[in-house]
């Protein structure tokens, strides 16, 4: 007859064998400092003669903590939204966290629906680059709270952490005008993206700062569909430049240019944004601005962690892409 399997321990076991109330080991194993210093030395030693660990339940019931946090994303299959994840759960990892990811799929309405349901599960939650209005987001954040806010414009009381895309943009629009091109696309992203209100900003400054050229735009997307739908309009735009809202769109365009015969560069130079794991693999490799995504889910992290020890205020952060040159732009046809 197979022996039967011993029951695991508890905190009642380990309050019989030291001889205290459950709740004096409750409070020990929280390190609460208001227990008899030898009352918890009597605990401690109990603990350690039993070799007894408290359960991750268990430790969530005592101290009304789930150990996990929320994060909710616009598109899971965004390789920079992928890579702030990345560096988000592993830092939450080493601080003994767990971490619960839902994606609106770049639905507005579908996103507070999100937000508010994870957020009643876990200790807190990042948004991360929040598609909502202004308003609607400043009305959300205190049934939030805590949070933390990945691009998006800062705000009192609330963590931002944030790639300057403006300057990375500038940065990408100043190498095409140093080539000689004075006829550049923008293909435009969501218009409820932040991060593109801060692309257009940084058009707007190039236009001032360029009287000679000319940046137009034309209302694009987020993804590789998105670009290689506009074809058409950058063909019939008359550019020698084209700068994408992202990667994604810039690789679009690549393979709809390739299709059709377009050379990149020489017929027209092709920009993208972010740097993702793809783009120095295109053909060719995609001029584009490194994003430290990384980087910016372990900051994160760091300001949620802080939220939830109710330590000091966590400062907001922002973090400069910078420009990687590769084979995709070259000199404007008329300036060879």
């Amino acid at each position: 007859m197979a022996t039967p399997a011993p029951k695991p321990l508890t905190m009642a076991d380990v309050a019989r064998h030291a001889g205290v109330s459950l709740a004096t080991v409750s409070r020990v194993m929280n390190g609460n400092p208001s227990v008899d210093p030898a009352l918890a030395d009597r605990v401690r030693a109990a603990v350690a003669s039993l070799n007894y660990t408290a359960s991750p339940l268990a430790r969530s019931l005592v101290s009304g903590r789930t150990q996990t946090v929320s994060v909710v994303v616009p598109d899971l299959g965004n390789p920079t939204f992928q890579a702030i994840l990345r560096g988000l759960s592993r830092a939450a990892s080493r601080s003994g966290y767990h971490v619960l990811v839902a994606d609106s799929a770049e639905v507005v309405e579908e996103e507070e629906v999100l937000a508010v349901a994870s957020r009643r599960r876990t200790d807190g939650i990042v948004l991360c680059a929040p598609r909502m209005p202004e308003e609607r987001l400043a009305t959300l954040l205190p049934e939030l709270a805590p949070v933390v806010l990945v691009n998006r414009d800062p705000r009192a009381g609330v963590p931002v952490v944030a790639a300057d895309y403006r300057s990375g943009l500038t940065e990408l629009l100043e190498h095409l005008a140093a080539l000689g091109h004075r006829r550049i696309l923008y293909l435009a992203g969501v218009p409820w993206s932040a991060s593109n209100a801060h692309r257009l900003e940084a058009v707007e400054d190039f236009r001032r700062a360029n009287p000679g050229a000319r940046v137009d735009e034309v209302p694009c997307g987020v993804d590789f569909d998105a670009g290689a739908a506009v074809l058409d309009d950058v063909l019939a735009s008359g550019a020698t430049a084209v700068l994408a809202f992202n990667d994604l769109v810039a690789m679009g365009l690549l393979s709809a240019l390739a299709a059709s015969g377009v050379r990149v560069p020489e017929d027209v130079s092709v920009a993208g944004f972010d740097d993702i794991p793809f783009a120095a693999y295109t053909s060719p490799p995609l001029t584009t601005a490194t994003v430290p995504a990384e980087e910016l889910g372990e900051k994160a992290w760091l300001g949620m962690s802080g939220l939830i020890e109710a330590r000091d205020a966590p400062e907001s952060v922002y973090l400069r892409p910078r420009a990687r040159i590769r084979g995709s732009t070259g000199p404007a046809p008329s300036a060879r």
